[in-house]
């Protein structure tokens, strides 16, 4: 048998290459993931006297064994066995005999496959965060190192008012901090049991305990009733990449901020050359390559979230296939993002802030100013700012 649903009729290969589509490549970041789930299940199955201790034992022992292999690179998920759930059943019978066939009582691929993912989800979203953390903290390393730097502040493109580089950076580091936290918060949808649920209408005539497999993985709670779990899925999915998208933005208009201070125009920062690349034509150039594809990489993770929203929108309710397609936007919206955090930390620690060739128009004092007459003279601030604006226009010559 290759399949779990194999009932000995052939299939069109084409009905296969179409309906696996890459799924079954992608299985290969859950076998992990399943093997885990997969031993609490049997190890609920024999709680509840539905397996005995001899084949638990030998479906635990073999899981485990099949596991350490993936993560050695001895095997993959191979397009014939469509996914990781038939590819893992399958070496585990293999292996172990009968007892490999017993460990799907009392569940489906739906809530199989969902169980991995939350798994999944629940490492991602701790790994995002603190990579996030992480980019935060690099910032406040450049307000430590050059916090006294006076920077203009910008509003519509032009000088506004004083700011600093501590001003900036930490600007950045507290919306970065909040976009982790958001990370967090997606655990509320993630950590929730959906084993038991079957292929969405429970497990008729068993007594299985999805309690005891909340416990075993670390759940928060029994996600009930069973009707709810596939309706919620894509819902976690969509929070992850939306939370995602909020710091992939954060990190866009930090990279847009660096690539404007990067100009040889502006020239307010110097960035460490192992981090920026060449041009094949000009030899003069050093090109903030890193800070261009962050900048760029916000509308992936955009596009992710889209398509995911757009999956499950107007199913019906119950398991329907299109759910599958939910894995391949959601993992590419979390790599792009890890990989941004990866290498930020290493390019900000290089930045320098070049105080010499940072100016400001006088001009940049005037909401100073005006507010300075209000709290000496007593006048509106109104008129105050009207009396600014007139002495700038002079000092400038009619030129503002």
């Amino acid at each position: 048998m290759s399949r779990l649903w194999d009932k000995g009729a052939s299939l069109d290969r084409r009905v296969l290459e179409f309906t696996a589509g890459e799924d079954h490549a992608l299985d290969d970041r859950l076998v992990a993931y399943d093997v885990r789930a997969s031993i609490a299940h049997a190890e609920m199955l024999a709680e509840v006297r539905l397996l005995s201790a001899e084949d638990l034992g030998k479906i635990r022992d073999g899981l485990i064994e099949i596991g350490a292999e993936h993560s050695r690179g001895e095997w993959r998920v191979p397009l014939e066995q469509e996914d990781g759930q038939t590819a893992l059943e399958a070496r585990l019978t293999v292996r172990i005999g009968q007892a490999g066939a017993r460990i799907h009582l009392g569940r489906s691929r739906n809530d199989q496959v969902l169980a991995a993912l939350r798994l999944y989800m629940r490492d991602a979203v701790a790994g995002l965060a603190a990579a996030a953390d992480a980019v935060a903290d690099a910032l406040l390393a450049i307000a430590a190192r050059q916090g006294e730097v006076v920077l203009p502040g910008y509003t519509h493109m032009q000088q506004a008012m004083p700011s600093s580089v501590d001003w900036w950076a930490r600007g950045f580091a507290a919306e970065i901090r909040d976009d982790a936290e958001g990370v967090r918060q997606t655990l509320r949808r993630i950590n929730r049991n959906p084993l038991g649920s079957a292929a969405g209408f429970g497990t008729p005539n068993l007594p299985i305990s999805r309690e005891a497999t909340r416990q075993r993985l670390g759940f928060d709670d029994v996600q009930e009733p069973v009707t709810s779990v596939q309706l919620s899925r894509g819902k976690a999915e969509s929070q992850v990449l939306f939370e995602v998208t909020l710091l992939m933005q954060d990190l866009g208009r930090l990279a847009t901020d660096l690539l404007l201070f990067y100009t040889r125009e502006f020239a307010f920062v110097e960035l460490p050359p192992e981090m920026t690349t060449g041009s094949s034509i000009m030899p003069q150039k050093r090109n903030p390559d890193v800070f261009e594809l962050i900048r760029g990489r916000s509308a992936t993770a955009l596009a992710c979230l889209v398509e995911v929203l757009s999956v499950y929108s107007r199913l019906p309710s119950g398991y329907n296939r299109d759910l599958q397609l939910i894995k391949a936007p959601l993992f590419r919206g979390i790599d792009v993002c890890s990989q941004v955090l990866a290498v930020l930390p290493a390019a900000l620690e290089g930045l320098r802030f070049q105080p010499e060739n940072i100016r400001l128009d006088p001009s940049i004092q005037a909401a100073a100013r005006a507010n300075e007459l209000v709290v000496k003279e007593g006048i509106p601030f109104r008129d105050a700012y009207r009396r600014v604006a007139e002495e700038i226009e002079k000092e400038s010559g009619g030129q503002s």
